[in-house]
This record gives structure tokens, sequence and C-alpha cells, in this order.
């Protein structure tokens, strides 16, 4: 008896410590990672889940959120009752698209269903501002695919599938085919815009919400200078401009956007790493990000781990450099900017961690906070705002 009474004791505290926690906090913060990295410091489950307070920028670890595999890139819908995930693996069949419910209670997730991305090595997905659409780009199989999503969350049959051609050759090792990198959606959600490293293009599609589904756009893509591989793509909170990282180049092309036709006009490509510092093959490009107040452009460096801070002209939407602040982890694959803009959270894939950082809201400048936490093979953060 006393034996059972222990193995219950035992059981109960395993299951307890495995469920995230009721967090004390207003804002659950959600960690992609991959889950298959043979290298990682710290081995992974899935998706992770914390408690930010924004007042103190506390962060309380809360536990696994979800178990999936390699959950490298979140989404949340704008109502914040769902969490969109692409599983990414290769294959014939691609990877996989998940849709969660949010425990707003815990902040952990329930898988509602998972549908196929078609295309190989899925790494990014997001969902436009109505909710109604989730699209995922394919680095792999170099396409995007879309979902319309239904009213409890979970995704629809597809919605349309596009397969990228046209690949750039301005670098012969990487450029050879397309590789979608990443899919984003303007303010109105009448327009989505593809980065493909391959091509040296972002492509552009009218986005139907209402069927989610998606057609080539007229123009239908805005390029970056030769052999830039551009990345990850970040609107201005203004709508008028938009910034996109060229991985290979460790380089950000400025853009002006006509939201009534979905065209983009290049403005400015400027380096991200300091003065007097030229292009390692170790480098590369990773994140980009608007700061919610539209003064300030963040972009990750993987190998120089820094990250680079630029100041926005509101007038036209230019860049002048700030700094390159050290990002606190090993290969900043991903970081997040929480909503009210006062903290930046960094996440390593290399180093199997993650570290919070201030921002200063006159200079955008960060300020490390001291705290980092283990997460195994991070590469996405996402806010929840409850």
């Amino acid at each position: 008896m006393k034996y059972r009474l222990l193995s219950s004791i035992l059981a109960a505290g395993v299951m307890a410590s495995a469920s995230p926690a009721k967090a004390a906090s207003d804002q659950f913060v959600y960690i992609g990672t991959y889950t298959n990295n043979k290298n990682a410091r710290v081995e992974s489950k899935g998706i992770y889940v914390f408690g930010l307070d924004s007042q103190t920028g506390k962060l309380q670890p809360l536990g696994v959120a979800a178990e999936v595999k390699s959950p490298s890139f979140l989404a949340i819908s704008p109502d914040k009752k769902f969490v969109y995930s692409v599983s990414e693996l290769d294959g014939a069949s691609g990877g996989a698209i998940s849709a969660f419910s949010v425990d707003a209670a815990t902040g952990k997730l329930t898988q509602l269903n998972q549908q196929p991305t078609v295309g190989g090595g899925p790494c990014h997905v997001s969902v436009d501002p109505t909710g109604k659409a989730v699209m995922a780009a394919n680095y792999g199989g170099g396409s995007v695919i879309s979902y319309p999503v239904k009213a409890d969350g979970s995704l629809g049959e597809k919605g349309s599938f596009i397969q990228h051609t046209g690949a750039s050759n301005a670098n012969p090792k990487r450029q050879k085919e397309p590789h979608a990198h990443s899919i984003n959606v303007d303010k109105a959600g009448k327009f989505a815009f593809a980065s493909d490293l391959g091509c040296d293009k972002v492509f552009i599609y009218k986005l139907d919400t209402a069927a989610g589904t998606l057609t080539p756009n007229d123009p239908a893509f805005a390029e970056v200078p030769p052999a830039g591989g551009p990345r990850h793509f970040a609107f201005h909170p203004s709508g008028k401009f938009a910034y996109v990282c060229n991985e290979m180049t460790c380089t950000v092309t400025a853009f002006s956007y006509d939201a009534d036709k979905g065209a983009l006009t290049a403005l400015e490509t400027l380096s991200t790493l300091p003065a007097g510092v030229a292009v390692d093959p170790k480098f590369s490009t990773a994140e980009t990000a608007v700061h919610p107040s539209g003064k300030f452009v963040y972009v990750s460096n993987r190998g120089h781990d820094t990250i680079a801070i630029f100041k926005v002209d509101p007038a036209t939407g230019k860049l002048t450099y700030v700094e390159n602040a050290p990002a606190g982890v090993n290969i900043p694959r991903n970081f997040g900017i929480d909503p009210t803009g006062k903290w930046l959270i960094s996440a390593g894939q290399n180093s199997s961690t993650i570290a919070v950082f201030s921002i200063n809201p006159e200079t955008g400048k960060l300020k490390p906070t001291g705290q980092t936490f283990d997460v195994g093979a991070p590469v996405c953060v996402r806010f929840l705002q409850k």
C-alpha cells in the first residue's frame, strides 16, 4: 500500500511538472524550437511557454505548452484564442501546419488538427488580420501554401498552393532554385508577401481571406540586390513602409508600400554589420522586426551574434544606423519585441538559450536584464498579450 501511495504521488508530481503552471503575468511568450536537433545542448519536446510581466520584464518558465515535432515557427490569431505552428520537416509529403487552442489560464495548447504543407522544409507561418486565413512558406520546396480557418480555429481544406519559379543563380551555391523563407500579410489583409531567398524576390499575392486563397498580384514581385537572399519581412505600423533582411549579404532593404496596388518600391539597402566589418561566410541575417512605436527596425545577425538597430525616418521610411547590440545568445535565429515595446527576447539556436533585454524608448538601444533561460534549440519567439 505504501509503495502504491508513493508511486501515485510521484506520478502526480511528474504530470504537474510536465504541464504549464498558472501564469502570474499579463503576457504569454511562446517559443518554437527544433526537436530533432542532435547537437542541441538541451533537449526540446515542442512549444514552450513563459509568463511575462510587462511592467518589470520578469520572465517565468511555465513548461511545455504542446508536444509537437520541430515547431520552428509560430503565429498567434488576432483574437488570441489560437496558435499555429509549422513542423519543419523534409520529405516528399513536406511538413505540416498545426492548429492549437489556447488555455487562457495556463497558456497550454491543445491541438485541433494538422494539415500538410505539401512542400518540404516549411519554415514560416502567418495568420491574416481577420484570423480567417493561415499561410506557410516552404524553404525546401520553394513554395507557399494557404488554408482557410474554420470557426473553431482549426484549418480547413487547402485553399491554394503556389510553386515559386525563376531562381536568381546570383549565388551559384544557394540560388539554383527557389527557397521561400517567409510569408507576411499587410495591415488591411489584402496582400501577402513571400520572401524567396533563391529568387532574390519578394513575391506579392492577392489574399482572399474568406476562401483562404492566394493569387499572383500585378506587380507580381519586388526585387532586392542580386545575391542578397531575402529572408524575413516586416511592415511598419503606419503601413507605408516595409523591411526585409537579406540573409547572405547581411543587409536590410527598405521599401515604400502602395497599399492600394500591393506594390513595393525599394528605397535603400544598408549593411546590418558595424562599419568596417566585412561579411564573413559564417555570418547571416535571420529576423527583421519593427518596434511597435514605428521608431526603430531591428535585424539579427547570426555568427556575428548581434542585433542591428536602426532609427526610422517617419516621413521617408529610410533608416539610420544606431548600433549593433550583443544578442546575448549564440546564433540568434529569431527574436521578438513584446506589444508594449518595452522588452526584447532573443532566441539562440546553438546556445539553447533565450535572453531578455529592455528597450530604451528614445534611442531604441538594448540593455540586458540578466535573465537567460534554457530552451532546446529555440528558433521563434511570439507574444500573446492577455
